[in-house]
């Protein structure tokens, strides 16, 4: 299997799979004397871990993290810093339940990769979903946690501000409630809301989608290249590879093909400190593929988690038609934990494109 890593100065790849003894990830590009603990990286990785609440899957992983190279400590460096060589940090799995998949082993699940990997690969590891499972994310956190380091001033953070058919009410939106609630809802009347919901999906053994908004401050202006090289086409990319999700847009995205140019337009004056100041943000930060110095903002939407409990029609490995009903333990709304994954690979993308801006324009 190819493709397995992002970025180009900063570059992360990532190994391997559901039910295997392990998970981890390498970082090349990282520069160095950046200090960098175990517990930053471990901070970000308890966000997402499973199993936190009845809503997300009970999978009962600690995710505790390892640092396996990059990073020395001695009475000169004042703490642990990163080398400048490959960072290798590892996660052991230790709640498996492969059994729980025994029963699949020869059926395609509807809205899996299953038959697509068995198309191309002509075997595929079934248990959990092998490396198509959400379980890789985990890897992107702690390079995401690592990304943040080489950010400068750069603050990132992301919400679910939709869960099916229900939006929150933006006028509410407080990012001190986002941490309050199990959903990382900013509006905490909807996060209240979103509780009897989920519980009635969930018991009705069904699921649900959810759009996550991200959002990027102190981003300085000039990251991004034009035509192939375009920040925007960057974060897009890289929220599209995040599993189960189906539509990326920054800033105003597909609302801008329905409004006139003079609303979508974002206007200037001259601030006081010679920089032009923007009246507002619809294109979300960036402009010609290039940071304008504004918020980066980027939505994402995730569609509602293929193995549940409701028995649908599918096909056998061998061509049989039956019906399949996907047990073990799942999330009734998988993108409740793809929250701190957006927020994870958006600063893989800037810190990339940030060490390509150094690179060229010193």
């Amino acid at each position: 299997m190819s493709h397995n890593s992002i970025g180009h100065m900063f570059r992360v790849t990532t190994w391997g799979e559901s039910h295997g003894p392990a998970i981890g990830c390498v970082i090349d590009g990282c520069p160095p004397l950046i200090p960098l603990t175990v517990a930053e990286i471990q901070t970000e990785l308890d966000r997402r871990r499973p199993g936190q609440s009845r809503f997300t899957t009970q999978r009962k992983e600690p995710d505790q993290v390892r640092i396996l190279s990059g990073v020395f400590e001695d009475d000169r460096t004042g703490g642990p810093v990163t080398t400048g060589t490959p960072i290798s940090l590892m996660i052991e799995n230790i709640d498996q339940r492969s059994k729980d998949y025994s029963e699949i082993r020869d059926r395609y699940r509807p809205g899996h990769a299953d038959f697509t990997y068995d198309a191309k690969y002509g075997v595929r590891d079934y248990r959990g979903g092998g490396r198509s499972s959400a379980r890789e994310t985990a890897m992107r956190v702690a390079a995401g946690a690592v990304a943040r380091k080489v950010l400068p001033s750069v603050n990132i953070r992301a919400a679910l501000v939709q869960m099916g058919e229900q939006s929150i009410d933006r006028d509410r939106w407080d990012w001190d409630t986002v941490n309050e609630n199990p959903f990382f809802c900013p509006d905490a009347k909807a996060a209240e809301r979103w509780e009897g919901y989920l519980d009635g999906i969930r018991q009705a053994g069904s699921s649900v989608g959810a759009v996550i908004e991200v959002v990027a401050d102190g981003v300085p202006p000039g990251l991004g290249a034009p035509v192939y090289g375009k920040l925007d086409q960057d974060i897009c990319a890289a929220m599209m590879s995040i599993n189960a999700v189906k539509g990326v847009e920054i800033g105003n995205g597909f609302e801008a093909g329905r409004i006139r140019g003079e609303d979508n337009a974002d206007r200037m004056r001259q601030g006081n400190d010679g920089a032009p100041v923007f009246l507002s943000n619809n294109n979300g930060g960036v402009l010609g593929g290039i940071s304008s110095g504004q918020p980066v903002v980027a939505r994402f939407a995730v569609k509602p988690t293929s193995s549940i409990l409701t028995p649908v029609e599918t096909v056998t490995r061998s061509g049989e038609e039956t019906d399949i009903m996907t047990k073990g333990r799942h999330d009734p709304c998988v993108g409740i934990r793809a929250v701190p994954v957006g927020e994870a690979m958006m600063a893989i993308v800037l810190a990339d494109h940030y060490l390509r801006h150094r690179a060229q324009n010193g």
